[in-house]
């Protein structure tokens, strides 16, 4: 299931940034009672009544402007509101209604999203105040909410109208046997290209349909190796050149994408070879554990020579060392080269997330581990690994039991996930080792 997204807007100095703060438990976005202070998007996650949200926080929006910063930030908060599921309107109870409060509303309901008009700085005030009766004139069919984002008073009452307001797609189940490929990258990588090649070459695609809760679209297909739904990133409207190209967008983009997804696909631009940002997006895919697939596109752009392709693969690897589970294919969304292959590395790398070992084989390798390199010690004190299960998979997790954490050395950890991917494949996924120590409920 997605997780829905809330953006939070209004004009500056109205609190957002202390909302967005309160919303996720820490202090990410900057505050100062400084108008302008949060320029670009800002994203984070929250849980609420067991369902997890995204939220975005926004520069403040001055609709009248022609300041060339204010301009670029009321365009980013632009794109966040096309992202949104819902809205979170913010106000000002101290400065009352202001005109552009009322603009701002405007450019809400053209946007035919769900709003909820939230009026921040009641806790001095009150939602009994005349100026609180205001903002009924702002005429969204949610009813105005007070709340405080400094002492988190009514974050609630926000929280359950955003919910309530979601739209039937956000609650979308995924059929069971159906497997949702994201391909994510940086602008002009191909990937709307290559999904195009995908599409085109088979004839049995099923239909085109937006997607449920963003601009994303989503096709699906089924074809003789399965079904498939395909989220293309770079499908999200474009609203301006400029805009487009920032690194935030991007990566945002491909995070929200690959919340829905079963596999990744990491599609890299051959001719420019890999670089920072195809760096952060990988980063994204492997933190939220998910399969993934690199394609490395455009490569029939490239001079070969003896050893291009084994060169091109070691810069990758240096670069995603954390990533080397991952397989690369060099493809063409121009000319089709290869592009039928990444069906079967998209099965295998779902089934190799999916794989699940019993623990009576993953102690047997445990064992064998231990006694091949023997557990790291410290003043005497070794580690010793009491036992290993497996609690859940996509991506698959280990749980290892052991009489001191702090003597499991990460170098020691990359071992055991090394004899795991040695003996059992996981081609493709990510792995989580969680530590417990004997006596200690809590995971570390």
């Amino acid at each position: 299931m997605p997780k829905p997204v809330l953006a939070i807007v209004g004009r500056p100095n109205v609190g957002k940034s202390t909302l967005f703060n309160k919303l996720i438990g820490e202090r990410r976005a900057i505050v100062e009672d400084i108008p302008g202070i949060t320029r670009d998007r800002i994203y984070g996650e929250t849980e609420w009544n067991g369902r997890s949200l995204i939220v975005i926080d926004t520069g403040g929006i001055e609709p009248g402007t022609d300041d060339p910063l204010l301009v670029k930030m009321r365009a980013q908060a632009q794109i966040a509101i096309d992202t949104a599921d819902v809205i979170l309107f913010v106000c000002d109870i101290r400065t009352g209604l202001m005109p552009d409060d009322r603009d701002i509303a405007v450019m809400l309901k053209r946007s035919g999203k769900p709003v909820v008009p939230c009026v921040n700085k009641a806790d001095a005030v009150g939602n009994t105040a005349p100026e609180f009766y205001e903002f009924y004139e702002l005429g969204f069919e949610i009813d105005p909410i007070p709340l405080s984002s400094v002492h988190g008073t009514g974050t609630g009452d926000v929280l359950d109208a955003a919910l309530a307001a979601l739209p039937p797609g956000a609650e979308e189940e995924v059929e069971e046997d159906r497997i949702s490929v994201a391909v994510i990258g940086k602008p002009n990588a191909g990937k709307s290209s290559l999904v195009n090649r995908i599409l085109g070459d088979e004839r049995m695609i099923v239909s085109d349909i937006p997607g449920t809760t963003r601009d994303a679209i989503d096709s699906r297909l089924d074809n003789e190796f399965g079904k498939y739904t395909f989220i293309d990133t770079a499908g999200i409207r474009r609203h301006s050149r400029v805009e487009d190209r920032i690194e935030k967008y991007s990566v945002l983009r491909a995070k929200m994408a690959v919340e829905r997804a079963d596999v990744c696909i990491l599609v890299i631009d051959a001719s420019e070879g890999i670089t920072e940002q195809d760096e952060k997006i990988a980063g994204i895919a492997h933190e939220a554990g998910k399969a993934t697939i690199i394609a490395v596109n455009k490569w029939d752009l490239v001079e070969k020579e003896n050893g291009t392709a084994e060169s091109f693969t070691k810069k990758i690897e240096n670069a995603l060392s954390y990533m080397t589970y991952a397989p690369i294919l060099f493809v063409s969304a121009v000319t089709g080269q290869r592009v039928g292959k990444l069906f079967e590395q998209i099965n295998y790398v779902h089934n190799q997330t999916n794989l699940r070992i019993s623990t009576g084989m993953l102690n047997d390798v445990l064992a064998d581990a231990v006694s091949r390199v023997q557990p790291p010690s410290d003043k005497g004190k070794r580690l010793k690994i009491y036992y290993m299960t497996q609690s859940s998979v996509a991506p698959p997790t280990f749980i290892l039991f052991t009489n001191s954490i702090e003597l499991f050395h990460f170098s020691y950890q990359r071992y055991i996930e090394n004899c795991l991917r040695n003996t059992f494949g996981f081609r493709g996924t990510p792995i989580r080792l969680i530590l417990r120590q004997r006596g200690d409920e809590k995971d570390q």
